[in-house]
């Protein structure tokens, strides 16, 4: 009715109706389910995406998939971008997000086939949703003691990353991510990731990426004389331009003989030589015997202010980017300065070493065993740019995991125990609800199984053996029993350090519901926007 309605407003207007529009938003959401079921977990496949201009990147990181693919179905792309949009805030839960909205529109249209209104099957979800947040909030296993924790946080990262990596570089990235957090995180202080760089080098194997106790700086000294390896360095951070500067108004400087021009010249430079003399002097009165300087500036330091600085043995950097100035300072203490003009002790940094790489035409600082140690780097290395790139995406994930691990003081045991569970609650407690709404909760059950069913199938794992094995485990140990998933038999993740984050778990759940539930009350489908209004051209005659 309402679609002859909608023709008669416009002719022109393009509509899918009824029954057979819930068929396509189910076919486009487990269209994107069967993309990335093939990815989830420690032993899923990897996609290789290739770009227009012949780029390729291989990865198993949904939120990379989702970001990168080009969709144009617009449930699809809804679905898509409400899990990378859960994914940029937690770090985590994009592939089990999509798989479970799919799997709960796909329970649904086996009840919806048989003639069960849409409408009830969504006070199922909405009703079983409330019950299973309410059973996590009593399966999660509080952490109270997780910022001392070096071992715990450690496997939370590793769970995280071995979804998206080689178990080698996996357990390497998963130490760095611990010793970076360990480094800028604080109790009772909101952890800021910005404090932590992650750099990138193309060079040597991805193992060899590793965390740095200090800052990498992506440029080098300017002259040739500089020393490129200094130890118990004193540094100076300021912003303080040590070059000519041209005047900010049009002004104009006259002269009549050669003699003129030269005082010209010779003022200039003194004004310049002044400021360099200054830390200079600065430099001899703070350096004791086997001390040295380093002065980081965010402005420019020209040709021959360069050369009286290295004559003087000071390692010098010019037009340093703001970020960097910003975490010098959190990593090397001191205080930014912006005059030199009654310089202070105080205003210095300290660093055990700076030493300067060379890489092809690119050279690359390293300030490290800094004193602070509240900003640091995460240096990436590999031999091509799609290796880097996958070590990277994994990397800033396994940050957020860290992070919303140490904010829930809370974890999960993962291995798929909370989804079995949650099914047996589920199951035991449909009773409880009267009417056809109790239909809803029970497809809400089935869709929890997803994802222990993926990770067995993408094991090659007999799928109804495992999640049975696990049943009657949970049943009869009344514990959080996970599936192994090298050997397909049941056992404790917390005992074997496999955890889930809380708030992945919870958003996934939240989300998920909200999704399907808007999904499965969606009736008609129809093309909106200026160009539906347009009357039909008059054919020729």
């Amino acid at each position: 009715m309402a679609t002859r309605e909608t023709n008669l407003v416009n002719p022109n207007a393009e509509i899918v109706a009824s029954s057979q529009c819930l068929m396509v938003n189910v076919a486009a959401a487990r269209g994107l389910q069967s993309v990335l079921k093939t990815n989830l977990g420690p032993r899923g496949t990897l996609k290789m995406l290739v770009g227009g201009a012949g780029q390729i990147k291989i990865t198993k990181d949904g939120n990379v998939l989702l970001h990168e693919m080009q969709i144009q179905h617009p449930t699809a792309m809804m679905i898509a971008r409400a899990a990378t949009a859960m994914d940029d805030q937690v770090g985590d839960g994009t592939t089990s997000s999509v798989l479970f909205t799919g799997e709960l529109l796909k329970q649904a249209e086996r009840y919806t086939s048989e003639g069960l209104h849409p409408r009830l099957i969504t006070e199922g979800y909405e009703i079983a949703k409330d019950m299973v947040l309410e059973f996590l909030e009593g399966f999660k296993v509080q952490m109270p003691n997780i910022y001392h924790d070096r071992e715990l946080l450690t496997n939370v990262v590793r769970t995280s990353l071995r979804t998206k990596l080689s178990i080698e570089i996996a357990d390497k990235m998963s130490d760095a991510v611990v010793d970076a957090m360990f480094s800028i995180s604080e109790e009772g202080v909101p952890i800021d990731l910005h404090m932590v760089e992650v750099m990138e080098m193309q060079h040597k194997k991805g193992s060899d990426s590793t965390f740095i106790n200090g800052i990498v700086l992506d440029h080098g000294a300017r002259h040739p004389d500089m020393p490129r390896y200094l130890e118990n360095v004193h540094i100076l951070t300021c912003n303080v331009s040590m070059e000519y500067e041209k005047t900010e108004i049009s002004a104009g400087f006259y002269y009549s003989s050669a003699e003129e021009r030269e005082k010209f010249v010779e003022s200039e430079r003194r004004f310049t030589e002044e400021k360099v003399r200054q830390v200079i002097e600065f430099k001899r009165k703070v350096c004791k015997e086997g001390e040295t300087f380093a002065l980081i500036n965010q402005k420019g330091i020209d040709p021959s202010a360069l050369d009286m600085l290295a004559k003087e043995g000071i390692f010098a950097l010019r037009r340093a980017k703001r970020r960097n100035m910003e975490r010098l300072t959190l990593a090397c203490g001191g205080m930014p300065v912006n005059s030199l003009d009654d310089i202070e002790v105080d205003a210095l940094g300290w660093a055990g070493k700076i030493r300067e790489e060379t890489l092809g035409e690119d050279k690359f600082t390293f300030v490290e065993n800094v004193r602070l140690g509240k900003s640091c780097t995460i240096l990436i290395r590999g031999p091509n740019k799609h290796t880097i790139d996958q070590i990277k995406d994994a990397t800033r994930d396994g940050l957020r995991a860290v992070k919303s691990a140490m904010e829930d003081r809370a974890l999960v045991p993962g291995a798929g125990a909370f989804e079995v569970a949650a099914y047996r609650m589920l199951m035991r407690r449909k009773g409880a609800v009267s009417g056809r709404a109790k239909l809803g909760v029970e497809a809400f059950a089935n869709a929890m199984l997803v994802v222990p069913k993926t990770l067995a199938e993408n094991s090659g794992l007999d799928v109804q053996e495992s999640i049975i094995k696990l049943e009657e485990e949970q049943d009869r140990s009344e514990e959080a029993v996970g599936l192994d998933l090298n050997s397909g038999e049941t056992f404790l993740p917390a005992a074997s350090g496999v955890w889930d984050s809380f708030t992945v778990k919870k958003q996934t759940l939240n989300l998920s519901t909200i999704l399907a539930t808007q999904l499965l009350l969606v009736d008609e489908v129809m093309k909106a926007g200026k160009a539906m209004g347009k009357q039909p051209q008059a054919e020729e005659e």
